[in-house]
């Protein structure tokens, strides 16, 4: 193995600790083969061992955690962490030791005392089998965040992981089987549910305000063109070779997370099946040729395969109701998660801005609006809701998340988001690849919770056995400079 190529390999983990063994590259197949798919389903007869929706685990006094990947999205982690009470950051971890030592520097900054650096290939793992944590925070590329979780599980901790938390249908069945095995939450870190429209469109679901809801539409609309192409984004451009690697829906759930919680995925409804379509590409491999005409760092990037522009997936559940989901990072167009929740007696939706809701033919006025925010403000957002926008962290969502993960933790609460969330709004990633490799055919969606979503109670919005976490220095709170790329 040449000297470039060793250490190209090596590269493809920073941000996040390591290549091992057993850690696919971010060029692992997302499309199952018909027997894995086949395999996958079967999965779904099976009984289930543990159900963890709805599972508190035994209480945590002070939350000791380790983070893993010090790239874009772990600094910000870090940041927040520090403003929480009960909380211990233990520990840090990132393949460069000066990243693991800059967000040390904010860790001491907030008062706290200085976390243990870790570092090097197997540095995350040295971590988890070292510190004893409670709970261990993941912000890698995509590609690690499940064999991280796993391990992490494996070893007595808690997982929390950034989106999506698995690329094959293989590993999210991995997450469930060893979350209900070991009992240890799994909880993949979807903020938009966290963002305080989708926050109350909830609520105002659960108290029928919209009637029986029989249509939903989510989105991740962002052109990322320019962060993709930067040789100061993505280490080692790694969201730019999973463009060109994989045709399908690659990054469902931030659009899909909040409108699942309204449908009552997993608690009462599932995705039964779904079909995806995308565009060809008319955008990435042009701007590839563009980039290599004026420096020759391009080359590599020019005569790929690169996948469709636009990815629109619908799904039908079990109850006969559709969800659309669509992803499109290269077009010009505004920021959009689209989040519409239709039902037989409203509807709601929050981009385009401004936010808007109707119960008839006309969108009800601004004060109108604002009366039912003052009515349907959920319990989360009027004891934590100001104070995550001074902490900051896409408008306080970030941090709402990072505190109620804590607070359920401290005091033995179920959490909003399991690890069946995290695997079915996964899974959407190989299934929609599986579906266009087909000419869109439908293509069934496994079941991770084994039938239990006939029962699993919907999320709990409110704070009861909860809400008693503080929050401290926030008046100290400086807006961190860190990208952060949602």
């Amino acid at each position: 193995m040449s000297a470039t190529r060793r250490n190209f390999l090596r590269q493809l983990a920073v941000g996040s600790g390591a290549l091992a063994m057993g850690i696919p590259s971010f060029a692992t197949p997302t499309a199952p083969s018909d027997r894995e798919l086949k395999t996958a389903l079967e999965q779904s007869a099976k009984q289930q061992r543990f159900n963890m929706s709805g599972y508190a685990a035994p209480k945590i006094d002070k939350v000791r955690i380790g983070f893993i990947g010090q790239g874009m999205r772990g600094p910000g982690a870090v940041q927040r962490m520090s403003f929480i009470d009960g909380v211990e950051i233990a520990a840090i971890c990132d393949l460069l030791p000066e990243r693991a030592a800059k967000s040390n520097a904010t860790v001491v900054k907030s008062g706290r005392p200085a976390a243990k650096e870790y570092s090097g290939e197997n540095g995350w793992k040295e971590m988890i089998d070292k510190e004893k944590l409670d709970l261990v925070y993941i912000t890698s590329p995509w590609h690690l965040h499940t064999p991280m979780a796993l391990y992490a599980m494996e070893h007595g901790c808690h997982a929390a992981s950034e989106v999506p938390i698995a690329l094959t249908l293989e590993d999210c069945w991995k997450l469930v089987d060893t979350s209900e095995r070991t009992k240890k939450h799994c909880m993949m870190l979807e903020n938009c549910c966290y963002d305080f429209f989708e926050l109350l469109t909830l609520n105002m679901a659960r108290q029928g305000m919209f009637g029986e809801l029989v249509h939903a539409e989510g989105a991740y609309i962002h052109d990322l063109r320019d962060l993709n192409f930067s040789k100061k984004g993505y280490q080692n451009m790694w969201r730019l070779r999973q463009n060109a690697a994989h045709n399908a829906n690659l990054y469902p759930t931030h659009g899909l997370g909040p409108i699942a919680q309204c449908m009552n995925i997993n608690r009462g409804d599932k995705m039964d099946y779904l079909v995806s379509m995308a565009s060809n590409d008319f955008m990435m491999g042009d701007m590839a040729k563009e980039k290599a005409a004026a420096d020759p760092f391009y080359n590599e990037f020019v005569g790929k395969n690169y996948r469709g522009n636009m990815n629109t997936t619908t799904v039908r559940t079990a109850k006969g109701k559709t969800l659309m989901i669509q992803h499109d990072v290269t077009t010009p167009r505004p920021y959009s998660r689209i989040h519409l929740i239709s039902g037989t007696k409203g509807i709601a939706s929050k981009y385009p801005s401004p936010e808007r809701i109707a119960f008839g033919h006309g969108w009800i006025k601004p004060e109108e609006l604002k009366k039912l925010y003052d009515e349907y403000t959920p319990e989360i957002i009027r004891k934590i809701g100001e104070l995550a926008k001074q902490v900051g962290g896409h408008g306080g969502m970030d941090f709402m998340m990072d505190w109620r993960l804590i607070d359920c933790l401290r005091n033995g609460l179920p959490l909003d988001q399991d690890v069946y969330d995290g695997a079915a709004w996964s899974s959407i990633v190989p299934l929609s690849e599986k579906s266009i490799s087909k000419r869109s055919t439908s293509i069934d969606i496994p079941d991770f919770t084994r039938g239990a979503w006939k029962t699993n109670a919907p999320v709990e919005l409110t704070l009861k056995g909860g809400g008693t976490t503080g929050v401290i220095g926030v008046e100290k709170k400086t807006e961190s400079k860190q990208l952060s790329v949602q």
